[in-house]
């Protein structure tokens, strides 16, 4: 048994370093995940904030939960991009040919997405410490914060396994993340939903990026977060779980 455990963490680490080179060595993979984001907080802040109504002095703070939330979706695209490669390749037979386990080969990109999109968050958050965010949130809501973000990360990136596994093209692969980051714009994330109409008022209420947000944003300003954070928390382990065995299912058809 132990012989066995050493071997799947040892897959495992090979797996997971195959995938953080492919990282690496793709700076359009970094510029679109970090960048971009930061683009939007810059655009949103600098242009827009001024105009925008939140009944907040600082609208960084306001705005930076969902920023964060779109950095995800952005980043774990390359998930589905990077395993629908695999899969055209060939690169999956040519592993399962070897004596490894086969779990590791969705595990390592797994872990690469958390890695990666971890990464990201930290950068975007130092850009918009130096734009005047301000938290007086003690260590334990920031722990919050990063749960939150990370079971956030590992619902999209099962979701992303998925549409990997599954697509037809690459563009097909690449397009699951499309409404995901457009969710946000449909949420509280850039604006109170209570100045929305009526209809989109009531979608954006009843997604799961509000709730996230709005418990994002108040662990991280001190206040009480109410039910929002366990509503987030339902929303990312349900997405979790359902996304899993789905993509668990897609795989095994695969293998």
């Amino acid at each position: 048994m132990e012989a066995v455990k050493r071997r799947y963490f040892s897959n495992l680490g090979v797996m997971l370093g195959r995938s953080m080179r492919h990282i690496t060595r793709s700076m359009d993979t970094i510029i679109s995940v970090t960048i971009m984001p930061v683009a939007l907080l810059l655009l949103f802040v600098y242009v827009f904030g001024g105009a925008i109504q939140t009944g907040t002095d600082n609208y960084v703070n306001y705005l930076l939960p969902g920023i964060l939330l779109i950095a995800i979706a952005s980043g774990v695209s390359y998930t589905a991009f990077r395993l629908f490669t695999d899969v055209q390749r060939g690169i999956f037979e040519r592993f399962h040919s070897m004596p490894i386990s086969r779990s590791t080969l969705l595990w390592g990109h797994v872990l690469t997405s958390l890695l990666s999109n971890a990464v990201s968050l930290v950068v975007i958050i130092l850009v918009a410490i130096l734009m005047g965010f301000r938290s007086s949130a003690g260590i334990l809501p920031w722990f919050a914060v990063a749960g939150i973000l990370m079971l956030f990360t590992l619902a999209l990136t099962w979701g992303a396994v998925i549409a990997g596994l599954s697509a037809k093209s690459v563009d097909g692969a690449s397009a699951f993340s499309y409404p995901i980051i457009f969710l946000p714009f449909i949420s509280s994330a850039f604006v109170p939903t209570n100045s929305m109409p009526s209809i989109v008022r009531a979608f954006a209420e009843n997604q799961p990026v509000t709730p996230i947000v709005e418990a994002i944003r108040a662990l991280l300003s001190g206040q009480s977060v109410g039910n929002d954070i366990w509503v987030a928390l339902m929303w990312c382990v349900g997405i979790t779980f359902i996304a899993y065995f789905i993509a668990i299912g897609v795989y095994k058809k695969r293998a």
